[in-house]
């Protein structure tokens, strides 16, 4: 039931360590502008005109803890060479007075743009449909030893962020990356206490959370992105989720970002609606990615036909907010100020935003003044096959980024 007490939107808010200026939250959604593993001055662009715009918070999205973490050659990597590109980053958010997140995780079996060394981690063995595109066609079931190297992974990573001058890691448990991986299962088929039911697949990411917050809790603030459901059949019920979010609670995450869908099984979930597959195609065309746009427009054939409907995680996500009595940031199709108020007067605390600020990263300012109270973003979701190109994502109705930025180092003099 709606509360009348509810803050608005635009009302601080305290996530564990961290203030943030309003509740509004920039979502991690790839920016494919980084350099060899490093940002470019395209991101700090980006990530500084969001803050400009008015966002409380922006993410960074998809920060691989290792090498083989990523999906896409040349997303960052969390390694002491990149401390210096990050500064230049959060820097410049921060002049801007926005706080900024790191999303940190790993890909797993889900590599879907460079071949990986090897058979790829995974909660269980066997064919890895999601690798198909780049020969990485068998995956092997993690053991003690991935394990613990794993977590170790995540706690650098965080701690790098920490000195890269992030306020706050979020680690991603969402979209079939590889702590989802474990909670999925659509992926877990493990025997033993890391699979079957629900509390014990997401044992291994709540332990991996844990010691995060063990290493830099004090300092940041520490979220996880989770879904609330996977969207698709024999996945992850919203009963999961509750779980789920549940554990997380008990090992020490200061907020949950809700999201939902798996990035082969289900995206059409996941956004609301459909992908904007001519666009992806051409896109993929353009950078001599034949195959994988065949492949893609064959996956496509599959899909069940959505219409876009606004707030459309939201009854998932009022079974978690009813389940546990933590910070949690509403995200799924929020559009218009109305949107982020019911978010707030339903007991969410942030309500978290992709393709509107990529639409106007100015939105929150606008929203603030009065001069809109909706996003223009119509949902096409053009804006996600620019993952792939080298100028970076940008939404399609505006001009296009400058693609020379992405060629340039965050810390580069010039």
């Amino acid at each position: 039931m709606a509360s009348t007490t509810a803050p608005t939107p635009f009302d601080p808010v305290t996530i564990g360590p961290l203030t943030l200026r309003n509740r509004f939250i920039k979502s991690g959604a790839n920016e494919a502008m980084c350099l060899d593993g490093k940002p470019t001055k395209a991101l700090v662009k980006h990530h500084r005109d969001l803050a400009a715009g008015g966002v409380g918070m922006t993410t960074v999205a998809y920060m691989a803890v290792a090498k083989v973490g990523r999906t896409l050659p040349n997303q960052i990597w969390m390694r002491p060479e990149v401390i210096p590109d990050l500064r230049v980053l959060t820097q410049a958010v921060h002049d801007e007075g926005a706080a900024i997140s790191a999303q940190i995780t790993h890909g797993g079996s889900f590599v879907t743009g460079m071949k990986v060394p090897g058979r790829t981690i995974s909660s269980s063995s066997g064919f890895n449909p999601a690798g198909l595109m780049k020969g990485n066609i068998l995956q092997r079931a993690m053991n003690e030893e991935d394990m613990a190297r794993v977590e170790a992974e995540f706690v650098q990573a965080a701690e790098l962020a920490r000195e890269g001058g992030f306020d706050a890691v979020e680690l991603h448990m969402g979209h079939g990356y590889l702590l989802n991986q474990f909670i999925s299962p659509l992926s877990n088929r493990r025997t033993d206490e890391y699979g079957g039911s629900a509390e014990n697949r997401v044992r291994f990411p709540a332990r991996v959370l844990a010691a995060v917050k063990r290493a830099v809790g004090e300092d940041m603030a520490v979220l996880a992105k989770i879904n609330v459901a996977d969207g698709t059949r024999r996945g992850a019920t919203a009963e999961d989720g509750v779980v789920t979010a549940a554990a997380l609670q008990a090992a020490g995450a200061d907020m949950l970002v809700l999201s939902g869908g798996r990035n082969v099984e289900s995206t059409w979930f996941m956004f609301g609606s459909n992908m904007n597959r001519e666009i992806i195609a051409r896109v993929l065309k353009q950078q001599g990615e034949w195959i994988t746009a065949l492949m893609m427009k064959a996956a496509a054939s599959s899909e069940p036909k959505i219409d876009f409907k606004p707030m459309y995680f939201l009854e998932y996500s009022r079974k978690i907010r009813a389940a546990v009595d933590m910070p949690l940031a509403y995200l799924g199709g929020a559009r218009s100020l109305a949107h982020a108020e019911q978010s707030l007067a339903e007991g969410f605390d942030c309500v978290v935003m992709a393709r509107p600020l990529i639409h106007d990263p100015a939105l929150v300012n606008k929203l603030r003044s009065g001069e809109v109270t909706e996003s223009g973003c119509d949902n096409c979701n053009g804006c996600v096959a620019y993952i792939y190109h080298p100028a970076g994502t940008w939404c399609v109705h505006n001009p296009p980024n400058d693609p020379v930025l992405n060629t340039i180092p965050a810390a580069a003099v010039q």
